[in-house]
């Protein structure tokens, strides 16, 4: 099955019409697929990471030509979300990552309620919130790596929580995904290196392809629309998770 890049290239299409749409879950996907097939956490991390490289490039890219990305959000986040992907990145390397999971998706399950709160509420102002940003960027950096995806969920997550506008949060956390994502895979090309191409290649191809379909769904979606598809993922996978975990 690991030969396969077609099979890849359709994942990597899948998740990344998920994740150029709603901010999240490529990596999330992606992973738990390349897990469920016997790949390490760690080489499965690097894998994903590596194809993100080209998939956020071109998904950011999308995201701004479509005036999707906002510029102090990019430019606060991007700096904190580096060093704590490369942080993680570095630890998982060493360290396991099943005691962290838990933790996060019981926040991000809190964050997916809270949203779709505000969309029944019809909470959706073009608000503009850039407090805190960079103990976000850090944690969300950082549980990226450790888990193989999590930089969407967690910073996408509480920023339309918070009341950013949906659809700048998501076209900016995305942008600033690609920094992020590059500086992760330079710490496992380090430490560990890639030896699974065709995942590599095969999930690569597809989210390239799918990512400027995203980035238009994205910009022509209602934001109502959009918290409430957000709310609704974040909240799936995070009970997901917590029930695998237990």
């Amino acid at each position: 099955m690991e030969n396969n890049i077609l099979l890849f290239a359709v994942v990597g299409f899948l998740a990344q019409i998920i994740d150029g749409t709603l901010g999240m879950a490529y990596g999330v996907s992606s992973t738990t697929f390349l897990l469920s097939i016997g790949v390490s956490p760690a080489a499965a991390s690097a894998s994903v990471h590596t194809a993100e490289i080209f998939t956020t490039a071109v998904s950011g890219l999308s995201h701004w030509r479509m005036g999707n990305v906002d510029r102090q959000l990019l430019k606060r986040l991007l700096l904190p979300g580096v060093i704590g992907g490369a942080a993680g990145a570095y630890i998982l390397t060493a360290v396991p990552s099943g005691i962290i999971k838990p933790i996060v998706s019981a926040y991000l399950l809190i964050m997916g309620i809270v949203i779709l709160i505000r969309a029944i509420r019809q909470r959706t102002a073009e608000a503009n919130v850039t407090t805190h940003l960079i103990p976000l960027g850090l944690a969300g950096g950082f549980f990226d790596a450790i888990g193989g995806g999590g930089w969407g969920p967690i910073v996408t997550t509480t920023l339309v929580a918070r009341g950013n506008n949906p659809r700048s949060a998501i076209g900016s956390v995305n942008l600033t995904e690609f920094f992020v994502t590059l500086s992760e895979s330079i710490i496992f090309i380090l430490t560990i290196g890639l030896t699974h191409w065709r995942v590599i290649v095969g999930l690569l191809i597809g989210g390239i392809v799918a990512a400027p379909a995203a980035a238009y769904a994205c910009k022509h979606l209602p934001a109502r629309a959009l918290m409430l598809l957000v709310g609704v993922l974040i909240i799936i996978l995070s009970i997901r998770t917590i029930l695998l975990t237990l």
